[in-house]
């Protein structure tokens, strides 16, 4: 930011000290040129032709100079087949003067014609009353106090510019230092934080920089969630493998006649275990992956299809809206439709419904799966979520199935409700899911 704000300031200096100099030397040089022509005016004025053909001057110039030799102002009239009439200044010098076509126009040009002495000269062409011979008139000042003035403009805008640029920059310097100023409190704060060991930053800091804080502490608050989640996640499944595990070496020491069978059947625990987290972990990989989005009617009507062919007499329909769309990962919200119609049919009736979008205007997309089986009661529809928990054991299941379903809503920030269907008698299961961004 320093080094931008300096290459401004040098570019915008150089461009307005380059403008402002000619500017002012323009000025100047017009000034010393109005003077030289009034001069020229007040010569051709008081010219005039004599008796004998030669010009003379009906009155004195007003300037002194003009009668002090080397002065550095003069004056000349010069005609074809005319001697000279020049200054007294002038001594024993004569101007040269350019003899252009256009004489009659009043030309400035500068002359180094006198040694160590440059003129700025003015000089015009003018036929006299009375006369046929196209006369010159010439005033010519020495150049040196009008380039004194001009280098004692430039020394003056150039040192203004450089002390301008210096406290321009100064200030830039200065204003990046305390505008940044926020953001090193930040850094010390952050490092008070590392050091006292907490989790959020609670030091006071300015306006400014407030909404960094909350995002920061928001997202210091989310990596402590995932890390608690992932220390409870590790924990569930050490204490899940713990049983089978203590089992299968029980079995193993006791040298039991059912040690195959024994290993067979508390392996299919733990691989239900390992799948259950499985699931949970890459739901939770997934959520963190990008801003996910899925079509639920697509979905459910692929998880449909795949369900019927496994229980080929269950009735499914599915209803509702076709384009509702929640921001969850196609793969987890089959899983989830897949667990809620699998158990629908598994211990329904006979008959499945499910509804997508019940609700289109709730900011939560609302998906219900109905059967029309026993139902469960209500004291057990809360623990029928734990993991393993199962109300009927007369049918092949894990006792895994809402506990999935539960713990992949969460993860994507969903809900899950069981009640009683009112047009089929049985379980109604409630899924809401975070509705997706419109794109």
């Amino acid at each position: 930011m320093m080094i931008i704000a300096a290459g401004w300031i040098s570019i915008l200096l150089l461009v307005g000290g380059v403008a402002l100099d000619r500017t002012l030397t323009g000025l100047i040089e017009k000034n010393f040129d109005d003077q030289l022509e009034y001069m020229l005016t007040a010569m051709i004025g008081a010219a005039e032709i004599g008796p004998d053909g030669e010009v003379f001057f009906n009155r004195p110039l007003g300037d002194q100079r003009f009668l002090e030799p080397n002065s550095g102002l003069y004056w000349q009239i010069t005609g074809k087949g005319h001697e000279d009439f020049p200054s007294r200044s002038l001594w024993d010098r004569s101007l040269q003067i350019t003899a252009r076509e256009d004489g009659h126009d009043v030309h400035f040009h500068n002359s180094n014609q006198f040694a160590g002495e440059p003129l700025r000269v003015i000089e015009r062409a003018i036929v006299l009353p009375g006369s046929d011979t196209r006369w010159w008139f010439t005033v010519a000042a020495a150049r040196g106090e009008l380039d004194e003035q001009l280098a004692r403009v430039r020394a003056i805008v150039i040192w203004s510019f450089v002390v301008l640029g210096a406290g321009l920059f100064l200030l830039a310097v200065l204003q990046t230092w305390y505008g940044l100023g926020p953001l090193r409190r930040v850094r010390r704060a952050i490092q008070h934080m590392r050091a006292t060991g907490t989790n959020r930053v609670i030091d006071p800091l300015p306006l400014e920089v407030q909404p960094l804080v909350e995002e920061l502490n928001a997202l210091l608050e989310h990596t402590e969630r995932q890390a608690e989640e992932a220390r409870t996640h590790a924990g569930n499944l050490a204490h899940a493998l713990k049983t089978p595990l203590t089992v299968v070496t029980n079995a193993a020491n006791a040298k039991a006649p059912d040690l195959a069978e024994t290993v067979l059947r508390e392996t299919k625990t733990m691989r239900r275990q390992i799948d259950h987290h499985l699931a949970r972990a890459r739901a939770v990989g997934r959520r963190a992956g990008g801003q996910a989005r899925a079509n639920v009617w697509e979905s459910a009507s692929a998880v449909e299809r795949a369900v019927s062919r496994l229980y080929e007499d269950i009735r499914f329909d599915v209803a509702g809206n076709r384009n509702a769309a929640v921001a969850i990962e196609r793969q987890d919200l089959d899983e989830i439709l897949g667990n809620l119609l699998e158990n629908a049919a598994k211990y329904g009736g006979g008959s499945v419904f499910l509804t997508v979008d019940t609700d289109p205007d709730a900011r939560e997309c609302t998906i219900t799966v109905e059967d029309d089986g026993a139902g469960i009661p209500v004291s057990a529809r809360t623990r029928i979520f734990d993991r393993g928990a199962r109300l009927d054991t007369g049918k092949p299941g894990t006792g895994l199935g809402l506990a999935i379903v539960r713990d992949v809503a969460e993860i994507y920030g969903g809900s899950v409700g069981l009640g009683t269907s009112e047009d089929l008698g049985g379980l109604t299961v409630t899924l809401r899911l975070p509705r997706a961004a419109a794109g």
